[in-house]
């Protein structure tokens, strides 16, 4: 299905991907400390909020049919 070209490619991408985000991160990190405070906290919460609408629409539509 992939060719020995195609998996070269595939390897070498990913392994570049990896090592520029890596180095983005560290570039970046101190800006996160300072501009992103309390983020995962707000990220959870309006996460599980979303989930909890979604599963209790499920229910409801579930009842109704």
């Amino acid at each position: 299905m992939f060719t020995t070209g195609r998996l070269i490619f595939i390897a070498f991408f990913v392994i570049a991907f990896i090592i520029l985000m890596t180095l983005s991160y560290r570039k970046d990190s101190g800006n996160h400390q300072s501009y992103y405070k309390g983020a995962a906290k707000k990220v959870a919460i309006y996460g599980t909020i979303a989930i909890i609408v979604f599963v209790a629409l499920r229910f409801l539509i579930a009842k109704l049919i």
